[in-house]
């Protein structure tokens, strides 16, 4: 039952998205839109496949706690405008006023394939670690650990990475050169959240320092 009401809500929050896209570009023959709908299905489906039936995980990311960290609520509902931003250019560029050129077929191709890896990673890291939460916060109650396993032996936030992957993707499959200004700040805000998660589980999550000394990179192996 928690299954079919999370899969409800996230299926609502696509929707939403996807109707921001169309009523932006003011047409229903708009296949860019057709093919990101089509993607973000997929992406939500395979999602609930991997999550499974863990019940804690379900509650933990559909019901964010009290203690969730102040800056990180901010940081999401930055987020949450920007990408709102993003949808509405994107449709009102590539759907109704056209102002970015006709992109070549293979500009197409390659955000379709960066938005779908994107999703995938994204889904691999929220599988391999049960304490996937949907918020920064440390996880007492359900007695968090480090996750070392899956993609978190090469980078300590897979997760952002499949989420950026899929952002830059974003321009390119939609045929949106103006969308890319929304996208850019959508993805400085996640390297910052990035960051301030990182040092939070530094000083607050038992074991974490260790796994530093392991796993060095944050986001991109050998870089940062």
């Amino acid at each position: 039952m928690k299954r079919i009401r999370y899969f409800f809500k996230s299926f609502a929050g696509v929707v939403f998205f996807i109707l921001i896209l169309f009523v932006s570009a003011g047409r229903i023959d708009y296949y860019q839109g057709w093919l990101y709908s089509a993607l973000s299905l997929l992406g939500l489906l395979m999602n609930m496949f991997l999550t499974g039936d863990d019940a804690e995980l379900l509650d933990e990311r559909s019901k964010p706690p009290e203690d969730a960290k102040e800056w990180d609520i901010r940081i999401l509902k930055l987020s949450a405008l920007t990408s709102l931003v993003a949808y509405v250019v994107a449709g009102l560029d590539s759907g109704r006023f056209l102002w970015s050129p006709q992109f070549h077929w293979g500009i197409y191709i390659a955000g379709l394939a960066l938005m779908l890896g994107g999703q995938m990673l994204f889904a691999i890291a929220k599988k391999a670690n049960r304490f996937f939460s949907s918020v920064v916060r440390i996880q007492h109650d359900r007695g968090q650990t480090v996750c070392e396993s899956g993609p978190y032996r090469y980078v300590r936030h897979p997760g952002y990475v499949g989420m950026i992957i899929s952002w830059i993707g974003f321009p390119m499959l939609l045929g949106s050169a103006w969308s890319t200004i929304p996208i850019v700040v959508a993805i400085i805000l996640l390297l910052v959240r990035t960051d301030l998660e990182d040092r939070t589980l530094m000083e607050e999550l038992s074991g974490y320092s260790q796994y530093v000394q392991k796993t060095h990179s944050k986001l991109i192996p050998g870089i940062w």
